[in-house]
């Protein structure tokens, strides 16, 4: 194994880890923030750190260490698997964890002839991976919920494994549906497939050529996160907190921090299948290598303008009454952060600079290309990531018969109809 194997290996670990495990604290923040929005009120935004709220986010962090200081509780009426029991959260953290190993968050870098990919886990049967450990993360959901010997964690078990039965066939008749058009089961050859065209100007992602499983796709991996309006499993309203009631403390935290992974791995496979992964519309990965001094170029005026965007919207809201004490440490933190900020696009733009003066086929180029696509994937990230929380703060929560009849009455008989449809196009047209 060469070095070069070894540091890209590393590399992907690594922010595979970071994308999957630090975006749970951003994503809370972004959860309470879009819902005081959405209610209009302001969210979490006093907790601090030496006067530094990070527009709230050092909230999230401070949930982190009240659920690890707090107390333990034990049901007592439970005497037999409680080792299972307790387990069973970590299971269904675990395999949200495992099924975001397998996105490809850049196109393959090639160092001395060798391509390599930039996955954490580096298989070409990706979408087969990714509903695998899927399906075996409801076990985490039924195995707590049965084994709470209690009436309304044992429903909620039930409606999670009758949801999961409803939902995995329109699943995976959709991406049957996804394979026959991209004629693969490797997330990363789908994106490269995506960075063509169709019709000579619209770009080819799946969105665009198969609409109709992409919505399908879309609605299962809503039912598959628990996410509302189908979060019947854990309907406060209806059953306390389905199979989470009689879990406390971290143990209760692996199950909330398993939801908001599950989010964002749902995210990334609906942007890897659908919505071009990390290539831009239009632009495939040989032509960014070609052509990166001129993306170089764009990008140095636009990466000021929103910064300057960014600062504007810190000064307005982080900033309260005069009368207020602690204005002076927001004022403190706000000219911190906007040095801050000022010197990371100084930095940036010089390192365009010297990227917009290398010849074609520099190896700084490749690498440059190759974290230009990540943040191309992260920025669609956040995007989709904020689709799942606007939908939880818009629709109410389906009732739990509504749920079963959009699974098994419209859902099925559409993902068959598509698979008709995709093969007569996929056979007839080629």
């Amino acid at each position: 194994m060469s070095t070069a194997t070894i540091v890209v290996a590393v590399f992907s670990l690594v922010l595979a880890a970071l994308l999957a495990l630090l975006m749970i604290p951003v994503l809370v923040w972004l959860e309470r923030r879009v819902a005081g929005l959405v209610q209009d009120r302001l969210g979490p935004n006093r907790t601090n750190v030496g006067g530094f709220r990070l527009g709230g986010v050092v909230q999230s962090f401070a949930d982190v260490i009240k659920l690890v200081l707090k107390g333990e509780y034990y049901p007592s009426h439970i005497k037999m698997g409680r080792w299972l029991f307790m387990l069973a959260p970590a299971i269904t953290f675990a395999m949200a964890l495992l099924a975001f190993m397998v996105i490809p968050f850049a196109d393959n870098i090639v160092v001395d002839g060798e391509s390599l990919r930039i996955q954490a886990l580096p298989i070409e049967s990706g979408i087969l991976w990714y509903m695998a450990i899927g399906a075996v993360g409801i076990i985490g959901i039924v195995f707590g919920g049965w084994l709470s010997h209690n009436k309304y964690s044992l429903i909620g078990a039930v409606r999670a494994g009758a949801q999961m039965i409803g939902y995995e066939l329109p699943l995976g008749l959709s991406v049957i549906a996804i394979v026959l058009t991209y004629n693969t089961i490797d997330f990363n050859v789908m994106v490269q497939w995506q960075s063509g065209t169709v019709l000579g100007f619209l770009p080819a992602w799946g969105i665009i050529v198969q609409p109709l499983a992409a919505v399908i796709f879309i609605i299962t991996l809503f039912v598959e996160t628990n996410r509302a309006p189908f979060s019947v499993a854990e309907g406060e309203s209806e059953i306390v907190a389905g199979y989470m009631t009689e879990y406390t403390a971290m143990k209760f935290a692996m199950y909330f921090m398993g939801e908001y992974v599950a989010m964002n791995t749902a995210s990334a496979v609906i942007i890897t299948m659908f919505f071009g992964g990390y290539q831009l519309p239009w632009v495939s990965t040989q032509f960014l290598l070609e052509h990166f001094s001129i993306f170089a170029l764009v990008m140095m005026p636009l990466i000021p303008l929103v910064v300057y965007f960014v600062i504007k919207w810190m000064r307005k809201n982080n900033r309260v009454r005069e009368t207020v004490s602690t204005d002076g440490g927001r004022l403190f933190e706000t000219k911190v952060l906007t040095i801050a900020l000022i010197a990371m696009t100084v930095i940036i733009e010089l390192i365009l600079v010297y990227l917009a003066l290398q010849p074609v086929g520099a190896f700084s180029t490749s690498i440059a290309v190759t974290l230009f696509q990540v943040v191309i994937f992260v920025v669609k990230l956040m995007v989709f990531n904020l689709f799942f929380i606007l939908v939880r703060w818009t629709l109410p929560r389906f009732r739990y018969d509504q749920v079963q009849k959009m699974g098994w009455h419209y859902l099925l008989p559409l993902s068959l109809l598509n698979i008709f449809i995709t093969a007569l196009i996929v056979v007839g047209v080629s």
